[in-house]
């Protein structure tokens, strides 16, 4: 047991707690992260908190850690134990609890790993991560001896997302990559019409057939070859924590998440005509066009999965998304990004459509984009940069949207400039009709760069 506790102030992120265990992250941290969100929960009335964990090597032993510091402040602890993040979602949002807590490292490197923390339905991000490091720094704990149940909510959340199957058969691969999701889409793939191929559902966090992040075209190689091997209708991959989706048509080309959006927010919009859809900066200007020719209203968001839900119930909003996979549900579902319920969505929006995923994704504009780049950046300098290329377009007489750091409309089409939120970087993402546009999107880009002492590589 500890008294009080110093965070490395690198793992206190916006959206989450997360550090590479055994170099800035370790059991005495999630005992401390433990303590410090009893206090709060404790504090606003709340005593039941649910844990669960992805299957990383090290999450055994920071879920014990953390449950160790719940109860000690008096929390009562309801385990679920292996699962993905939107399992626990479920689990907080249909048991009788009053937050939750996933231990997990989302989609980064196996060494990583952290907490995902939700409150009453919220997500618990922003200052109040930074009050967790306050807490912990004083000691200011209650203290406490709560209980632990173990309680296993797969089936139930299995048969939820069965529920929600419109219709459709199609012969479908799945690739899990050793992550979380793994044995959820064992399970109701069973019960799911049409003819199924699994990858790698076994959880492993060690990984060992390709890192699990589907926001990276390499690690969609295997399915890409198991959808053109086997003539399969398309195939749907998940990041290591199952709240990110990726998808291949039957050709195998990639559909990012703001493409995905596109097709699975029409059902919604037609149940919930003129309703709002929130879209991350990131995304394509296409799906904002697309949602207001379904008689939608679009709504651009800043990127980041506490910072969508909340821009969802802002907006009262059905259902939003993000370039990242991350597709986030209110309508019909508990307003948590779950790509698992995402998949379940797809298949439906394909059958109300009556195509094919080949044929939706080539009636698309064939637009030409960059991927999401990293430029790493001094952090001293990280949001400094952002705002310097923001004060000279201004000064320009230029008006970029400044929701998410910048972004830039021209002739050729647009470019977003941001930091990076996570990491030590700013991203760069363009988008233009032609490469010879997209260049021209670029070179301005670099222009600016250089003008803040930033090269991109």
């Amino acid at each position: 047991m500890i008294d009080r506790h110093v965070f490395d102030p690198a793992i206190l992120r916006e959206y989450d707690v997360r550090g590479t265990v055994g170099r800035n992250l370790g059991p005495a941290d999630g005992y401390a992260v433990g303590r410090g969100f009893a206090t709060r929960v404790l504090a606003a009335g709340g005593r039941t908190i649910a844990v669960g964990r992805d299957g990383r090597l090290t999450s055994p032993e920071l879920e014990r850690a953390l449950v160790a510091g719940l109860t000690d402040s008096g929390a009562d602890v309801v385990r679920i134990g292996v699962g993905p993040t939107p399992m626990l979602y479920f689990a907080e949002a249909t048991l009788d609890v009053d937050a939750g807590v996933q231990v997990t490292g989302s989609h980064n490197p196996p060494a990583d790993n952290g907490f995902k923390l939700v409150f009453r339905h919220r997500s618990f991000f922003g200052d109040d991560v930074q009050d967790l490091a306050r807490l912990a720094a004083s000691g200011a704990w209650r203290a406490g001896s709560g209980r632990v149940e173990d309680v296993d909510v797969m089936a139930d959340y299995v048969a939820r997302l069965r529920a929600g199957h419109r219709g459709g058969a199609y012969r479908i691969g799945w690739d899990c990559g050793n992550g979380a999701a793994g044995p959820v889409v064992e399970r109701l793939t069973q019960d799911l019409p049409g003819e199924h191929h699994l990858l790698y559902t076994d959880v492993d966090g060690r990984f060992p057939h390709h890192h699990p992040d589907p926001t990276e075209e390499a690690n969609l190689a295997d399915l890409q070859r198991l959808v053109r091997d086997k003539r399969l209708d398309f195939g749907i991959a998940f990041d290591g924590d199952g709240d990110r989706i990726g998808a291949v048509d039957g050709e195998g080309r990639v559909l990012w998440g703001d493409q995905l959006l596109a097709l699975i927010m029409a059902p919604v919009l037609a149940a919930c005509p003129g309703a709002t859809v929130v879209a991350d900066v990131k995304s394509s200007q296409y799906l904002f066009d697309r949602i207001a020719a379904l008689g939608g209203r679009a709504v651009m968001g800043s990127t980041g999965h506490s910072l969508m839900k909340e821009a969802m119930i802002a907006h009262d909003a059905p259902i939003a998304g993000e370039l990242s996979g991350h597709i986030f549900f209110r309508h019909g579902w508990y307003g948590c990004d779950d790509a698992i319920y995402a998949a379940v969505q797809l298949i439906g929006a394909l059958h109300d459509a009556g195509v094919s995923l080949t044929e939706a994704h080539a009636a698309m504009p064939q637009l030409v984009n960059t991927p999401d780049v990293r430029i790493p950046v001094d952090p001293t300098r990280k949001w400094a940069v952002v705002d310097e290329v923001r004060g000279r377009l201004e000064a320009r007489g230029a008006e970029p949207t400044a929701i998410d750091g910048v972004r830039v409309a021209t002739e050729d089409g647009w470019w977003l400039l941001r930091a990076s939120n996570t990491q030590d970087m700013l991203t760069l993402r363009a988008e233009a009709a032609d490469r010879a546009g997209l260049d021209r999107l670029l070179a301005e880009v670099d222009g600016e760069l250089a003008a803040s002492g930033v090269v991109r590589n």
